[in-house]
């Protein structure tokens, strides 16, 4: 049977006091403090000590806090897997962007050292360069830059990037980057991840820009606003905004309408006024004066009803008119041939005593007849003939 390993009674107090811390802070941090100098911890310490309790010690007495916990604190046991580089824990109560804020106010920037993993790229950009011109020119070159001498300076032509992210940085690279006073690597506690009620907030989710989020906070909030007003949302800052523009809206169409009310009387009244004082501007000042009609004025109800009772006069009369005029044009050739007739009768008779010879004896008047009688019977004028077809038609 192998014996129990044994355990210091200091480790054991540093886990005791890891567990009680644990489970009396809500806010759990992990931080990174690699390549922090001890100047630089000591003020950020002593900026921190209020609100923040900072523990450094070993991975595995962490380990065994938070697997101690993890009943106590679901999810706190997540932590293990963001104890990378110089771990230590923060314990706080205070809001975990707040301290995240906090930190990143503390943070200062140093010359990048040999050996060192680059956290970003490293460039430098082109521009004039301190150096005058001698063995520095070789050193530039080596590292990829184009210079040219001007003003008895060395200048860079063009942007360069000298160490790409991760990887690490030369000792010649390290020198140059330090004499031009470029300071690439950030130095201060950087805060990996943080524990709060059972969820892992990580450095991404913690680094917001406040002036952007604001920015887009005021952006949504006046397309929000833009849209309830388009859509007369009954809210108090909307119908503040809405309702004096429905009211210009139904004044402006009240105008164009010409319906008369209190506040559209006046403008109505000023612009049927203009309207007369243009029309009173182009009748010319010699014409002569309307003559006033001795007849009472008449509504135009009853103009109407006098024009209608005149038009229907009118097209009697001119019904009968035409009817005239048919009535004639039918009875003038029957009036023509009548007198045709009458007329070739007349010359008959006037022929007939003609052809007829003369005897010699005459008839011999008879007793009793009268001298009437003896007379040849008168025949009808021609103007008697013409009133008697006349009257048979």
């Amino acid at each position: 049977m192998n014996p129990k390993a044994h355990v210091s009674e200091a480790k054991k107090k540093v886990v005791a006091n890891l567990v009680k811390l644990i489970k009396e802070n809500p806010i759990i941090g992990v931080v990174n403090m690699e390549n922090l100098p001890a100047s630089q911890l000591q003020k950020i310490s002593a900026k921190l000590r209020e609100n923040v309790v900072l523990t450094m010690t070993k991975k595995r007495l962490m380990k065994l806090a938070f697997e101690k916990t993890q009943e106590d604190k679901k999810g706190v046991i997540k932590l293990i897997e963001h104890l990378k580089g110089m771990p230590a824990l923060l314990f706080t109560k205070q809001d975990p962007f707040e301290l995240f804020k906090t930190l990143k106010k503390n943070k200062s920037f140093a010359p990048a050292k040999a050996g060192q993993i680059a956290p970003c790229d490293l460039s430098l950009k082109a521009g004039p360069t301190p150096f005058a011109p001698g063995p520095i020119i070789g050193e530039l070159g080596a590292m990829g830059l184009k210079t040219k001498v001007e003003d008895n300076k060395i200048n860079i032509i063009e942007n360069k990037v000298v160490v790409k992210e991760g990887e690490e940085v030369k000792a010649n690279v390290a020198g140059i980057l330090s004499r031009l006073g470029v300071k690439p690597v950030e130095i201060g506690l950087e805060l990996v991840a943080v524990y709060e009620n059972g969820d892992i907030l990580t450095k991404d989710i913690l680094d917001i820009d406040e002036e952007a989020y604001i920015n887009d906070m005021k952006s949504a909030h006046s397309e929000a606003f833009t849209l309830a007003v388009e859509l007369s949302y009954p809210i108090e800052e909307v119908i503040a905004i809405v309702l004096p523009k429905i009211h210009g809206e139904a004044r402006t169409l009240a105008l164009e309408q010409e319906i008369l009310t209190d506040e559209t009387s006046e403008d109505i009244l000023k612009k049927a006024e203009n309207g007369a004082m243009k029309l009173k501007g182009k009748v010319p000042e010699d014409a002569p004066a309307p003559q006033d009609s001795p007849k009472q004025e008449e509504t135009p109800a009853e103009e109407k009803q006098e024009e209608k009772v005149a038009e229907s006069e009118d097209n009697v009369k001119n019904d009968e008119s035409k009817a005239d005029k048919e009535i004639s044009k039918e009875e003038t050739p029957k009036a023509e041939e009548k007198k045709e007739e009458v007329n070739e009768e007349e010359e008959k008779k006037e022929e007939s005593p003609k052809e007829e010879p003369e005897t010699e004896n005459k008839p011999e008047k008879v007793e009793g007849e009268s001298a009437d009688d003896s007379k040849p019977e008168e025949k009808p004028s021609e103007e008697d003939s013409v009133e008697q077809s006349k009257k048979e038609e």
